[in-house]
């Protein structure tokens, strides 16, 4: 069964289009499109005017790429920059009234569940681990050992939030970093009980980029989880939590969605190899559009 899941995340619009069968899934398209759904509005609950209209082009685009492939079903998923709109509603009319789609407008424990089903395909959490998915509007935590997530959360400390939210520096001041900082602290919330583990998984996003800027080369199109050395991993962050825009513009493995936001994605990652004294850090490639595809695969087993 060809299936399409359609990710509307706050920055970025994701598609990916899979065959799913007993064994698993085969990839047949896998794209994004910088969208900035947050952008402008995201801190008081609306989609801004031109956001919406970055929105429904960039679905337009990704319906011609499941025509094309002659997908059989589409799964279209809204998360925070949705779910905390109060105009989200008509983006999803929009949307089901063009193509006759329905956006799944999802909450944040349930998109934490997803992105552990997607991991879980790479990963077998052998040892307690942390998975953290760097999102614009909320960033996911699921703290997961064996077959089940043991604690999870969903806070709204995301990228395109922060940098609306804050007058910052360019490059950010030392007085910046801080509150920063300690506005991901001030928002841990349920994240504070989190019990310890030394390993960090990185769920796509942010992670590959960081991989990138360390390796000079693009993420591989891989089925493994890969690993990140910690020292390697904190001059990629120090770079770019004091590197200026321009720079961040030059910059060959940075993609523009992220140039903006790239030093607070840098400053939240740093905070929490601190806060947890993480010892090991592994990317995965998969995150919430495969855990949308194991849900897909439990219908497909029942058939």
């Amino acid at each position: 069964m060809r299936v399409a899941v359609i990710d509307l995340g706050t920055n970025t619009f994701n598609v990916l289009v899979a065959d799913v069968h007993e064994n698993g899934f085969k990839v047949i398209h896998n794209s994004k499109e910088g969208v900035a759904l947050g952008m402008g509005g995201i801190n008081q609950g609306f989609i801004a005017p031109e956001a919406m209209q970055r929105a429904l082009k960039a679905f337009e685009s990704f319906m011609h790429i499941c025509v094309k492939h002659q997908v059989f079903c589409v799964r279209a998923i809204g998360t925070s920059a949705l779910r905390d709109a109060s105009n989200g509603k008509e983006l999803v009319d929009k949307v089901k009234k063009l193509y006759g789609v329905r956006i799944e407008i999802i909450e944040g424990l349930r998109e934490a569940q997803l992105i552990y089903d997607g991991v879980r395909w790479l990963y077998d959490f052998a040892e307690p681990s942390l998975i953290m998915d760097i999102g614009g509007g909320s960033t996911e935590f699921i703290r997961g050992h064996g077959n089940e997530p043991l604690q999870s959360c969903s806070l709204n400390i995301g990228v395109s939030r922060a940098v609306q939210l804050f007058d910052l520096s360019d490059p950010y001041t030392e007085a910046d970093q801080k509150l920063v900082t300690n506005w991901f602290e001030e928002n841990a919330g349920e994240l504070d009980g989190f019990d310890t583990c030394t390993t960090l998984v990185g769920a796509s996003g942010s992670f590959e980029t960081f991989y990138e800027m360390i390796h000079k080369k693009r993420f591989p199109k891989t089925t493994h989880t890969i690993r990140l050395k910690r020292p390697e991993l904190d001059h990629i962050l120090d770079w770019l939590i004091h590197s200026r825009f321009e720079e961040r513009e030059n910059h060959p493995y940075i993609i523009p969605i992220r140039r903006r936001m790239a030093p607070i994605a840098a400053l939240k990652t740093k905070w929490i190899l601190e806060k947890f004294n993480i010892k090991d850090i592994v990317v995965s490639p998969f995150a919430l559009k495969e855990g949308v595809l194991k849900e897909e695969k439990k219908k497909w087993d029942k058939i």
